[in-house]
């Protein structure tokens, strides 16, 4: 049976299966090893395998599949699995069970998978007999590239190792729908609620991945600046005259006023989550071809069902030209901040520690044109967001929408052994890295050629700035001096460590250059503030009690140093 599950596997396009192996899936690892056209990518940890296939999933946009064998093994899935189910790929899990003989009776490893996976995926069923392969498993498959969402199939290692009744099948689909349109009726009070308004803004997502023109002509005809989610990014920062910057808690200040100042919102394929930061008493237009996601954020006057490009194409004939006041004031605003930003990015040749902006500044320098680039959830991704250049070729992945730690180099393994010839560059937080430090080793494993970019602050930055805006002082967030590049030496890559800021593009360089993987440790400063476009009165007032109670306890010269810093700055 494991080979017609490999051949369905391979009907449908998979190259490779990311896991660890187990004695429960050695059915399966066996049939992998007999069939040409599918391997298995031996990783350390099974989490790093469901990041692994979501990352290869996020950069090509088809199906990956990842593995875990009976209890622990499966269950070291779940992490990686919520990522790719809020990030909304196509990934297919393989969670292996028990003996089937032995399921109910509290057997060694025995758990629930059916039940725990259930909350990270759209499809979970269990596979009992041969006779449900490879049907079942195709449904599964078809689950996950129809709604691209993650898939769960269960199976007892023996039922894998039973003799096959039936053959191989063909999917019969190649992805999710190309084109939903709202009705004509929805699509018209749009029209007529956008041409009444003089002033709109644009807040668009992920959604606008293959919509970039459309979203360009709709600015052009409403004059509407063009705010982006932090997933947007990648596909409207670059060569847009309407771009005014990101918004949230990454974003910048002219993101924020051009939707304070606008009378409507128009909302195009983002589920942006932060609802302090959409303004009170506008009208909201709301474009997702995900319907059960509009309004969920904010109040919604006309909401559109349908895929961002071909719902602007049906409204574009509809809408009436603006004029471009509002777009010429965000725009200046924009230019204003942004140079405001690219000022602190600056690398004073014998001045310690290195500033995190130009690190970041540098990598984008440096980096190929068509680089991916895998960022850390903390201050790597607000460094990413804010420094990394987007060309139209370029790629930025990360754990956006669930935020979890420790996701930048376990992706990049996907996205690597996917796309062997692209650079793959990781901006990972000390605190990220040391998480899964282990899986370094499966780069050299894997031969991937990886280049991982430490951000060595010594320290759990993002939540230090979150004790700090609640006004509680920092605890349990400090690491000791560690040397990342020595670990990595140790673990058969190439390593530079970075002290100085004369130091950063020679090893950049150099490592960008190495034909293999290879780590660069930067030291860089930790009371670096990654401050959000705007301020509540309550964290300014955190913050103030943060510095008094430091004062107190003997902490003043840190506060004096990080208050010197902001001020140079």
């Amino acid at each position: 049976m494991a080979d017609v599950f490999v051949e369905t596997l391979l009907k449908a396009g998979v190259q490779r299966v990311y896991g660890v192996a187990g004695d429960s899936l050695n059915g399966l690892t066996e049939a992998i090893r007999a069939h040409a056209g599918i391997s298995w990518s031996m990783v350390r940890h099974e989490e790093v395998a469901a990041y692994a296939a979501g990352g290869e999933a996020q950069v090509t946009g088809k199906l990956a599949v990842c593995a875990g064998s009976c209890g622990p093994g499966n269950l070291h899935l779940l992490a990686g699995l919520h990522d790719c189910q809020r990030s909304r790929v196509p990934v297919l899990a393989i969670a292996t069970q028990i003996p089937s003989q032995e399921l109910g009776t509290n057997y060694f490893q025995e758990t629930r998978p059916e039940h725990l996976f259930m909350t990270c995926s759209d499809f979970c069923e269990v596979i009992s007999t041969p006779e449900q392969i490879p049907r079942v498993l195709a449904i599964a498959m078809r689950t996950a590239i129809a709604k691209r969402c993650v898939a769960v199939v269960i199976i007892p290692g023996d039922v894998l190792t039973k003799p096959a009744s039936h053959p191989a099948i063909e999917l019969g689909i190649d992805g999710p729908a190309a084109a939903v349109l709202p009705p004509a009726d929805a699509l018209r009070r749009a029209a007529s609620l956008l041409n009444r308004t003089r002033k709109v803004t644009i807040l668009a997502g992920a959604g606008c991945a293959l919509a970039r023109e459309e979203v360009l002509r709709t600015a052009a005809v409403l004059q509407a600046p063009v705010i982006s989610a932090l997933r947007g990014k990648e596909y409207l920062e670059h060569d847009n005259p309407f771009f005014v910057g990101l918004n949230g808690l990454l974003g910048m200040t002219s993101a924020y006023r051009a939707m304070e100042d606008c009378d409507t919102l128009l909302m195009l394929g983002t589920d942006f989550p932060y609802s302090q930061f959409y303004p009170e008493g506008i009208q909201v237009v709301q474009v997702d071809v995900r319907g059960e996601q509009i309004g969920r954020r904010t109040r919604v006057d006309v909401g559109l069902i349908g895929d961002v490009a071909h719902t602007l194409q049906a409204l574009l004939p509809m809408l009436k030209k603006h004029g471009g006041g509002h777009l010429a004031e965000a725009r200046k605003r924009y230019v204003k901040a942004r140079e405001g930003l690219d000022a602190r990015a600056v690398g004073t040749p014998g001045e310690a520690p290195i500033h995190p902006q130009y690190l970041t500044q540098c990598i984008s320098e440096l980096a190929a044109e068509d680089a991916v680039f895998l960022c850390d959830v903390g201050t790597p991704t607000t460094w990413s967001a804010r420094y990394l250049k987007m060309n139209g070729k370029r790629r930025l992945l990360g754990s956006f929408n669930y935020g979890s730690m420790a996701n930048a180099m376990p992706q990049a393994i996907g996205v690597q052994s996917a796309q062997s010839q692209r650079q793959v560059v990781t901006l990972s937080g000390d605190g990220g890295i040391s998480m899964l430090l282990g899986d370094l080793l499966s780069l050299r494993q894997l031969e991937l050629p990886v280049k991982v970019v430490v951000f060595n602050n010594g320290a759990l930055g993002f939540v230090e700035q979150e004790m700090k805006a609640a006004g509680i002082e920092m605890y349990g967030t400090a690491f000791r001096d560690q040397n990342y590049a020595a670990i990595a030496e140790a673990a058969g890559l190439r390593g530079w460590r970075v002290e100085l800021p004369e130091q950063v593009r020679p090893a950049l360089a150099a490592a960008f250059a190495h034909p293999g993987p290879a780590l660069v440790d930067v030291v860089v400063a930790r009371q670096e503030l990654s401050l959000p476009p705007t301020i509540s009165v309550a964290q300014a007032a955190g913050f103030n009690l943060y510095m008094m109670k430091a004062m107190l306890h003997g902490d003043g010269h840190e506060v004096l140093d990080m208050a010197k810093t902001n001020l140079r700055r």
